[in-house]
């Protein structure tokens, strides 16, 4: 039966470190047919076992080689101070062509240094306090802004695959200069990271710190989520960064005191209470699957009529539910769907069901 698989955007796609962020780009890779190969490379080996098992890459490697050849396109997944000894390490290895973005957290000196070669500078603004490859997830890149830092010797054509690698993993592109994303990103991640880090020291220093504890509420555990992040790759962000991160905590420093001296004024503290709230409000909700990932399948569609008719027809046969079905995009030579099923005994019914009308089936650890 021929292959129901659409083109794929590129031929080989390389992970370079598969970490929570790697990992769910490799995973939405996969899951939407976007590569015919997706290869993983970290030191780390258990990282990589980890990787192959829950379906984030289909070959592993653990040093640079021959094998990077004929990769058209390499995603740097390192903590921001490795990125450029990481792409150094690589580059002996790359083609002409190949083209070689990033997903690091601080973008001047980065975009500078890798200059050479086939460079985009990227920054999905996507992320978990639960770090590692195995809390890896698609979704967590689902209409998040994925900004992206061209500058003036950008190559074009490059840029626009990258753009549509992104828009195809389900994320939203937006272009930026990189001295203007690090000033951006020190006052929405940066320096909220250090705030959170300091309220838990307040809490960790205080005498009655266990009677504290017992009294935060969901507030103060908002307000401190960013701590339970990965500590390293948070210092090497804010470190990366810490011209910006110094103006902006500066600026913190004196809003905060600003409010201290408005408690004498209860009516100027209140003009500023519902100010920030009406900005708090208008904060963009960031929509993201809520499908449970055991119970899920992506599905390989072509472009053509009456796709899902036989999709849903089939597992009606097979006399099973479908809990939720979300079409994940379709280029030129098709596309994915998405399906979620009550439990794991009609997700697995329904893959054979799917399979045996010749479709091309995807999921973790699939």
């Amino acid at each position: 039966m021929a292959s129901m698989r659409p083109a794929p955007l590129f031929k080989k796609v390389v992970i370079a470190g598969v970490g929570l962020i790697g990992g769910s780009i490799g995973l939405g890779v996969r899951q939407r047919f976007l590569a015919e190969t997706v290869a993983g490379y970290d030191p780390d080996p258990e990282a990589l076992d980890a990787a192959q098992w829950t379906g984030v890459i289909d070959e592993t490697h653990l040093e640079p080689g021959e094998w990077l050849r004929d990769a058209e396109l390499v995603i740097l997944a390192a903590p921001v101070q490795a990125l450029t000894e990481l792409a150094a390490s690589l580059e002996p290895w790359l083609g002409k062509d190949t083209i070689v973005t990033d997903v690091g957290g601080v973008k001047s000196d980065v975009v500078r240094q890798l200059s050479h070669l086939r460079f985009v500078g990227g920054h999905p603004m996507a992320g978990s306090e639960r770090p590692g490859v195995v809390n890896a997830d698609a979704a967590l890149l689902e209409n998040a802004v994925w900004v992206l830092t061209p500058v003036e010797d950008t190559d074009p054509e490059a840029l626009r695959q990258v753009e549509e690698f992104v828009t195809q993993l389900g994320a939203k592109p937006l272009k930026v200069e990189p001295a203007q994303h690090d000033r951006l990103v020190a006052a929405v991640s940066h320096v909220p990271y250090l705030t959170s880090l300091a309220l838990t020291q307040l809490v960790a220093g205080d005498e009655d710190r266990d009677l504290m504890m017992l009294l935060a509420a969901g507030g103060f555990r908002d307000l401190t989520r960013v701590a339970s992040g990965s500590p390293r790759m948070s210092r090497d962000m804010v470190v990366g960064n810490s011209e910006m991160v110094r103006r902006t905590a500066a600026e913190l420093a004196r809003h905060l005191q600003e409010l201290v001296d408005t408690l004498q004024d209860p009516e100027e503290l209140l003009r500023v209470a519902n100010r920030a709230k009406r900005t708090r409000d208008s904060l963009p909700i960031v929509r993201r699957s809520l499908y449970p990932a055991r119970f899920e399948i992506t599905i390989a569609v072509p472009d053509q009529a009456g796709q899902l008719a036989i999709i849903t027809q089939a597992l009606g046969e097979a006399n099973v539910n479908i809990k939720d079905i979300e079409v994940l995009g379709i280029r030129e030579a098709g596309g994915a769907v998405r399906l979620a099923f009550d439990d794991e005994d009609g997700m697995r019914r329904g893959t054979i069901a799917l399979r045996q009308k010749g479709f091309e089936i995807r999921g973790r650890g699939t």
